[in-house]
């Protein structure tokens, strides 16, 4: 039968006349026949249907197979054999050069007659692995649609476990390779149609494995962020995106901008790729992705990207506007662009020259789709006029062209600038930043930021706010030899009297740039504010001496004036002293050396270490708003064995509890613990402070700033690698080092150590632990039993008989914090308030300063948030919570004032008397010369700004929106963009243009 088939088929009658012969041989096939017959039908068939010359030789042969698979089981499924198919998979039919394009099509016809066979197991594991073989080797999109159609048909054949991951990955990388060979309409849309058989696999497998959606997606963006030397990846990739659950975008997003191994480079190229998506006609949801990728890259401050591609890409998203196929994304994904774009003006006029084109061909289309187009993109352009006003002649066709459509109001346009800005870009941007308008409503003024100087202007506005040291730098008299110290007395006094809304600290930065400082990258501000320090004070040092007025105070002894005149403004001001003691622990012998510190690095704890569990020399305290009242029995509390200045005797006896305040001392004539071997005083000095652990505010997980101290005053076990060279015994030995405060500074600067380097990637990374900020710190203060009694008979708080420690008062005056996750990027800004002896608005009794109670330091003094050109009103709420809000935002370096006590209140009183002495600084004749030209010029260049608007108003119509005043850029640079108008040409017939 099947030679008269063959003879049928290949025989030169007309096709009617074969088809009524292939008929009655189809008929015959549905007898009983042997089992060497049907082989010998299922051959020619199969020939026919993979290597038939003719459509219609390959429908006889298809016709041939279902005949035999539906009357002759056995002897199909014996045919269509695991051996047979694995032949045709990998070797093909046919003769060589010419293999069958129709395997895919022949098994898929074949399965359905196999289902319920013994083998139908086996053949599927076969085409698990083979549709994964096959998609390795970038099969076309024909051939890609086939294995689609055959797996969606047949979903036991979609690989299983591992490989269903990795085929789904290589499925995404033959999308990217795939490419419209034709330009004709009809082509392109098979084409269409068979990406979206692709896609829709991609699809049906993601909704019964979300598992595999992830890393699908992180494959896709390998693909669209390569930088290698290559064709550009398939638009395509778009119908990838489509089928990805929106629930999933803010994690993706998130992951995809805070991956430190993403450069900037892949990112711009993966996010310019996926612009040029909006021209994938099919799509949903990617101007969606799109827009939020952008977003997401505004969040981290990776504005640099954002610049280069808004300005790239705007001209080709607008150009899309012309096709009514994917209008409406483009147009989503141009106002987003644009909203954003708010530093400049230079994305808004690279459009201006193709403005009036495209609304002309949006009012002759004369569509639904246009219409409501034309309106939106009305309101776009209005809103850009609103926030760039000033370029009359550049705007004239543009307003000309769309003087017919509705002008949105006022509230609309602020609506929307609002709501689409790059909320932090004034902070990073602020060297390209318009000119403000106004001071700010706080009185402050802020600092241009440079080009990655938000470290230096934070520094100092957090020194500008600290008011003894303003003042005392204010009064500094004309040719006092130090130059930088006057660079930064001109800064401040610009800073005080300035009638600008933000200044340029340009000189000061070059005067104080350290010089292994790169240019235009972001440096840490810790390193920066002790390189500051260090040159102030050494350049004193080398010059004349300054603060004469302390030596009128008939307060001080010849001794003390001596002590302070030797000092500098620094040392004064920034200047503690810090005694580190180390103790052998098998001679008790203490050696100690005193050196003196301008802040103090706080190290984080080892994370399984319990830090309200290990003693300081007293711990330090958190009052104000946040204090909880230590324990009345404070008999579980034990202090280090050996802190008292004499060694203990073997004949001491234990001492009893002591209170919080003085924890870790023993009253007078009672001693530490007896002496256990060479491991006397090391175990008590690491008992656990369970009852003082309770004390602190801070959640039980969290640090706080009085538990990173404790850290750095607790002792130190020296031992195995770092034993202490013991000179008493002249030999290594284990011992304990302590480090205790011997004097307190009027400004305490805390660095909190968040920077680590990581040696597996090479990079400083960032501890993000949240650090809770008690906004009044006791610290402990050694001090003589001379001076202690002293204290004790005046009445002054904080010391105990005996004890050698005292308790110093510090109020929290400013909080530099660093956003990112790497000392080299991210940016700093800080809060500050000023922190003064008296109450606010109160007045001296008896010429003595009446001290500020606690709630009237935490509630009555304003706190400010400078942020480069920006100051605005802040509260300590804000201050407090900045990381439980933005995980990144994290305190960095704080700045304590020292409240007027014994230990200070030579200091304080000699600044106080100043004050009712002088009053506000008196600036020398120079100084205020320049700033009063400064600030006749700003007037005058405010006046020029004014008339300008003035100009551009008389060309417009009468609308209330032309002459509000915002943050304008005085800029008249009127380049605009290089693109042909309209930018993307053609009608409705440059299809393949649009999308390809």
């Amino acid at each position: 039968m099947d030679k008269i088939l063959e003879a049928v088929v290949m025989s030169s009658y007309p096709n009617n006349v074969k088809q009524g012969l292939v008929r009655r041989v189809i008929e015959a096939a549905k007898q009983p026949m042997d089992s060497e017959q049907c082989w010998s039908m299922l051959e020619l068939s199969t020939k026919l249907y993979l290597t038939g010359d003719t459509k219609y030789k390959r429908e006889i042969g298809k016709e041939v197979l279902e005949v035999y698979g539906h009357y002759h089981p056995e002897e199909f499924e014996e045919f269509f054999n695991v051996r047979f198919l694995l032949s045709l998979l990998q070797e093909g039919y046919g003769p060589l050069g010419k293999r069958s394009h129709y395997v895919l099509d022949y098994i898929q016809l074949g399965l359905q007659f196999v289902l319920e066979s013994p083998s139908a197991n086996s053949i599927f594991s076969l085409l698990r692995i083979e549709v994964l073989r096959k998609v390795c080797e970038r099969p076309s999109p024909k051939q890609c649609a086939k294995i689609s159609k055959l797996l969606t048909q047949h979903p036991q054949c979609i690989p299983t476990g591992k490989h269903q991951l990795l085929f789904c990955q290589q499925l995404i990388r033959c999308i990217g390779q795939f490419q419209c060979v034709s330009e004709g309409e009809e082509e392109i849309m098979e084409f269409l149609e068979q990406v979206n058989k692709v896609s829709g696999l991609l699809q049906r497998i993601w909704r019964t494995q979300t598992s595999a959606i992830l890393p699908s997606l992180k494959e896709l963006f390998t693909i669209i962020s390569s930088t290698e030397e290559q064709e550009a990846p398939s638009n395509a990739l778009a119908s990838v995106v489509q089928f990805v659950p929106l629930e999933l975008m803010d994690g993706v997003i998130r992951n995809l901008t805070n991956d430190d191994s993403i450069t900037d480079v892949q990112m711009m190229m993966a996010i310019g790729r996926m612009i040029d998506w909006v021209s994938w006609p099919l799509g949903k949801n990617i101007d969606k992705w799109i827009i939020a990728l952008l977003k997401g890259l505004a969040a981290v401050k990776k504005f640099s990207i954002l610049i280069e591609v808004t300005l790239s890409k705007i001209e080709k998203v607008f150009s899309k506007l012309l096709y009514p196929i994917v209008r409406e994304g483009a147009l989503s994904v141009l106002q987003y662009m644009l909203l954003s774009f708010q530093h400049s003006h230079e994305a808004f006029h690279l459009l201006l020259p193709h403005i009036p084109r495209l609304v002309a061909s949006l009012k002759k289309e004369d569509s639904n789709s246009a219409t409501s187009s034309l309106e939106q993109l009305a309101e776009l352009i209005h809103c850009m006029f609103f926030r760039f006003s000033g370029f009359p002649d550049l705007y004239e066709p543009v307003l000309e062209a769309v003087k017919a459509l509705p002008i949105p109001n006022e509230d609309r346009i602020k609506h929307l600038l609002g709501q689409n800005a790059w909320t932090s870009q004034k902070n990073e941007l602020a060297c390209f930043y318009p000119r403000l308008a106004s001071k700010s409503e706080t009185g402050k003024i802020g600092l241009i930021n440079l080009g990655n100087t938000c470290y230096m202007n934070s520094i100092i506005q957090s020194l500008f706010m600290a008011s003894d040291f303003r003042h005392s730098v204010l009064n500094l008299t004309e040719g006092n030899s130090q130059p930088l110290m006057t660079k930064l007395q001109w800064l401040f006094a610009f800073l005080e009297h300035s009638q600008r809304p933000a200044i340029s600290p340009e000189s000061f930065l070059s005067a104080s740039w350290p010089p292994w400082f790169t240019p235009g990258a972001q440096q840490d501000c810790s390193e920066y504010l002790k390189y500051l320090l260090d040159r102030l004070h050494e350049e004193e040092k080398t010059g004349k001496r300054i603060y004469q007025k302390l030596k009128e105070s008939s307060l001080m002894s010849q001794a003390v004036e001596h002590h302070y005149l030797n000092k500098t403004l620094i040392e004064k001001m920034f200047g503690g002293k810090m005694m580190t003691k180390i103790r052998c622990l098998k001679c008790l012998n203490v050696s100690s050396r005193e050196e003196a510190f301008t802040d103090l690095s706080l190290a984080f704890p080892p994370s399984d270490r319990n830090v309200r569990g290990s003693t300081s020399v007293l711990p330090v305290e958190e009052i104000g708003p946040q204090f909880i009242e230590p324990p009345e029995n404070a008999g579980q509390l034990t202090g280090s064995p050996w802190v008292r200045r004499k060694a203990p005797k073997a004949s001491d006896h234990a001492a009893p509890p002591t209170s919080v305040e003085t924890l870790g001392f023993q009253e007078p004539g009672e001693a530490a613990n007896p002496v256990r071997g060479n491991d006397a005083g090391v175990d008590a000095a690491k008992d656990p402070l369970s009852t003082f652990g309770e004390q602190a505010c801070a959640p039980k997980d969290s640090r706080s700033v009085p538990d990173l101290i404790n850290y750095f005053l607790s002792p130190e076990r020296l031992t195995a690698e770092n034993k202490y060279h013991c000179e008493k015994c002249a030999s290594l030995q284990d011992a304990e080092k302590v480090a205790e405060l011997t004097e307190g500074p009027h400004y305490l600067i805390l660095t909190l150590l968040r920077f680590s380097f990581d040696p597996r990637t090479m990079k400083r990374k960032k501890i993000l632990d949240n650090v809770s900020i008690p906004v009044v710190l006791k610290l402990p203060i050694l001090v003589s039993p001379e001076e202690t009694e002293e204290v004790c008979q005046r009445g002054k708080d904080g010391a105990v008989p005996g004890s050698g420690f005292m308790t110093v008062v510090y109020d929290l005056c400013s909080v530099v914090v660093h956003s990112g996750i790497s000392s080299e990027s991210g940016h700093y800004y800080c809060y500050s308030r000023e922190c003064t002896d008296t109450v606010p608005h109160g007045q001296p009794q008896d010429g003595v300063p009446k001290p500020a109670s606690d709630k009237q330091l935490d509630f009555e003094i304003q706190w400010y948030l400078f942020n480069d050109t920006r100051v605005s009103f802040s509260s300590f709420e804000s201050v407090s919570n900045v990381t439980s809000f933005f995980p990144k935002d994290t305190a960095y370096v704080l700045f304590y004032r020292q409240r007027p006590g014994r230990q200070s209140c030579l200091l304080h009183e000699a600044l106080a008397e100043a004050g009712r002495l002088h009053g506000e600084p008196s600036l020398h004749k120079d100084l205020m010369e320049a700033i009063s030209k400064d600030n006749i010029l700003f007037l005058q260049e405010q006046e020029k700004e004014a008339r300008n608007r003035a100009a551009y108003i008389s060309a417009l119509p009468k609308s209330p929106l032309w002459w509000r005043d915002l943050d304008r850029d005085k800029d008249d640079d009127s380049s605009s963009g290089g693109c042909s108008p309209a930018a993307g040409g053609g009608g409705s017939g440059s299809f393949h243009g649009l999308v390809f």
